[in-house]
Order: structure tokens, then C-alpha cells, then sequence
């Protein structure tokens, strides 16, 4: 009877005031393109990696340890299909984010060894190629905190009254977003300390690189 009771009442609340109904479907629009351009800046840093790969492999002595790091990092964050269903499973959620943190540990501790190498920081193609991971890691940040806010948005309207109700008949149900106790250094692009870093093209960076 009680849950029969609970049934009768969601759904007069839907034939009344829609609890919600179309602000699911817009916060949920907006859930979706944030993921999106996530997912697209994340591909962004990944598709720039092999190329600073390769340019670091051009200085002899660099640690090869550090560099084999960042391979496997990469490798294993681009194994993750960041598809839509995704960001609505929470354990697939966090395996992605903890994969690409590792790659944003892994990059950031290249960039930090390459100080002592004055050659490679000579080299006109690594100097572009870090300006461009660098740039790429700012906008990774502010695709984060965009999904972050549209996730917090679409939650909220899960949990409130009277769309909760909405959620609990459709099966609408809260998403994960970024969460973790160091998520401002997570954040951080890394440092590459340049004191005159050049902007040139992706084209003149790749092709240097080769």
C-alpha cells in the first residue's frame, strides 16, 4: 500500500507541475556537452604527447625512466573509451579520472627533469610543444570545472523536491563528477619554466619534433 501510495503521489505531481521534467532533460543536455569537451581537450593532450616524445628521446642522457612513465601513462588513459554511459557509472568514472591524473603526474614530472637539460630546452620544437601541453592543461581545468558546475546543476534537481520525484518514476539518477582530496594540484598545469616560452604552430612544433 505504501508503495502504491508513493506511486499515485509522484505521479499527480507529474500531471501537475512536471516536477521538473524539462529540467532534467536540459540540465542533463548540459551534463553531456561538458564530458564532451573534456573528453575532446583530454584527446588534445594526448594527441600532442608522441611528439614531445619523440623530441625528448633526441637528448641521449634524459632519464628514461621518466619518459617510459609517461608512454605507459598515456597508453593507459587513451585505453578508456570515454563514452557517454560513462559518466554515469561511478567506478568506470573513476578509473578514467585516476588514469588521467597519473598522465598529469607523469607529464608534469617530464616537464620538471627537462630543467636540467639545457639542450632540450634549447630545442625549438620542445620549447613549442610545452607551450601547447601547457595551454591544453588550462583549458583542461576549465572544461573540468564547467562539467563539474552542470553535473552539480543536474544533481541538485535529483535530489530536490519536487523533482525528486520526477527522478525516482523516470530513473533519473545522480552522476559523479571530479572529486579527490588534492583535485587544486591535480588542476594545475604543469610547469615548464621556460623564461621565454614560444607560441609557435602546432605544424612548425610537430615537424621539429620529427
Amino acid at each position: 500500500m505504501r508503495k502504491l501510495l508513493t506511486v499515485l503521489t509522484a505521479a499527480l505531481a507529474l500531471s501537475v507541475t512536471g516536477c521538473g521534467y524539462n529540467t532534467f532533460q536540459t540540465t542533463d543536455e548540459q551534463v553531456k556537452a561538458g564530458w564532451s569537451e573534456v573528453v575532446n581537450q583530454y584527446q588534445r593532450r594526448a594527441d600532442l604527447i608522441p611528439n614531445l616524445v619523440n623530441t625528448v628521446k633526441g637528448e641521449a642522457k634524459f632519464e628514461q625512466d621518466t619518459l617510459t612513465k609517461v608512454i605507459e601513462a598515456r597508453s593507459k588513459a587513451t585505453s578508456i573509451q570515454a563514452t557517454p554511459e560513462l559518466i554515469n557509472d561511478p567506478a568506470a568514472f573513476r578509473k578514467f579520472q585516476q588514469a588521467q591524473g597519473e598522465l598529469t603526474g607523469a607529464l608534469s614530472r617530464l616537464m620538471a627533469v627537462s630543467e636540467n637539460y639545457p639542450n632540450l630546452r634549447a630545442n625549438q620544437g620542445f620549447r613549442d610543444l610545452s607551450t601547447q601541453l601547457e595551454g591544453t592543461e588550462n583549458r583542461i581545468t576549465v572544461a573540468r570545472n564547467r562539467y563539474i558546475k552542470s553535473v552539480q546543476d543536474y544533481n541538485v534537481t535529483v535530489r530536490s523536491f519536487p523533482s525528486n520525484l520526477t527522478a525516482m518514476v523516470l530513473g533519473y539518477k545522480e552522476k559523479p563528477t571530479f572529486a579527490v582530496e588534492n583535485e587544486k594540484e591535480i588542476a594545475k598545469p604543469p610547469s615548464v619554466g621556460f623564461d621565454a616560452a614560444s607560441g609557435k604552430s602546432a605544424g612548425a612544433a610537430s615537424g621539429a619534433a620529427k
